[in-house]
């Protein structure tokens, strides 16, 4: 009688292949649980150091507003060689390796996109003077014109009457007179209002380059400003005060940095040697209440920023008008 032989051997084959996709199946499935326990500890991580640069970044913000207000307690003038002005960092001394930086901008040392329109009006000579300023940065009027005009539309203005007086030339006074149709309603904003420079970017003509040309030099505040003599650029006093040309401002601005501060606005009309013009017709001061902070936090690997709007009073410690945190 024969035997059968191999059909042992054959069930054997099978339960090894079989017991090898069982083991393969439970390794990837492992595999699976262990790459997603890692994905969930590194998010975890990530938002304990987004969080933690965050608590950073909320101290250093707090610091500048004292280092703002400790400036106006100590003198009336804002300059640029007050402790404001330097840039902080702090290191840790944690093993996370922890660290923060921020830096303050005075944004009263820019050209305010803001005073094109004054009083419910357009401000003619501050948009030439903005003409000026884009021309002195090697950008073209018809730029600087779609600019103003997205401006423009994004604010209520009086409509205009063939009685109206025209506007006087003058400073920023509260107690200037009304013209005598001052009273009918302002036409409605026809644009979203713009708060930052970045708010342009959708305007044709406007990429990042175009935009990090303008940042030195151009700020949109909540309110009318003057221009701060003791802090802005030789290119933003040039195209704010007609016939100073870029080489004067920058003469002018050489003595000032070398500790020749502007005293009081006098000062600075005198030492423009224009005695043409009339200190009422230059709307540049010696002090400011605006100003931009910039910080940046490393928390383990991760970088947080923030910016952030300040105003400062006469009264007390510099509010925040507005912030952006980011990663």
């Amino acid at each position: 009688m024969e035997k059968v032989v191999g059909r042992p051997s054959r069930q054997s084959g099978m339960a090894v292949i079989s017991a090898l996709l069982i083991v393969t199946v439970v390794a990837v499935i492992v595999a699976q649980i262990v790459s997603r326990q890692a994905l969930f500890t590194r998010t975890v991580q990530a938002e304990q150091s987004r969080v933690q640069g965050g608590w950073l970044l909320r101290g250093a913000l707090e610091l500048s507003r004292q280092m703002l207000w400790q400036a106006r307690l100590e003198e009336p003038l804002t300059r640029l060689d007050q402790a404001w002005a330097q840039p902080v960092r702090v290191a840790s001394a944690n093993a996370r390796g922890d660290a923060f930086e921020f830096w303050i901008e005075d944004e009263q040392g820019k050209f305010n996109l803001r005073n094109l329109v004054r009083d419910g009006r357009v401000d003619m000579e501050e948009a030439a003077g903005f003409e000026r300023l884009c021309q002195a940065l090697g950008l073209n009027v018809a730029l600087a014109r779609r600019i103003g005009q997205r401006v423009i539309e994004s604010h209520a203005l009086l409509p205009e009457a063939a009685d109206d007086q025209p506007d006087v030339a003058g400073g920023f006074s509260s107690a200037r007179l009304t013209s005598p149709n001052a009273s009918r309603q302002p036409l409605p904003p026809r644009r979203p209002k713009l708060r930052v420079l970045d708010d342009l970017r959708s305007l044709e003509g406007i990429d990042d380059g175009t935009l990090e040309r303008l940042r030195p030099y151009v700020t949109i505040l909540p309110a009318n400003t003057w221009i701060n003599g003791n802090t802005a650029r030789a290119e933003v006093l040039a195209a704010h005060v007609p016939g100073l040309s870029l080489q004067q401002a920058q003469s002018l601005l050489a003595e000032r940095d070398q500790g020749r501060w502007f005293i009081n606005r006098g000062d600075f009309v005198n030492r423009l040697r224009m005695p043409d013009r009339e200190m009422t017709s230059i709307r540049i001061g010696i002090t400011s209440n605006w100003f931009l902070v910039h910080g940046r936090a490393l928390s383990g690997e991760r970088l947080v920023t923030l910016h952030a709007l300040l105003q400062r009073n006469e009264e007390q410690r510099p509010r925040v008008v507005w912030s952006r945190a980011g990663t």
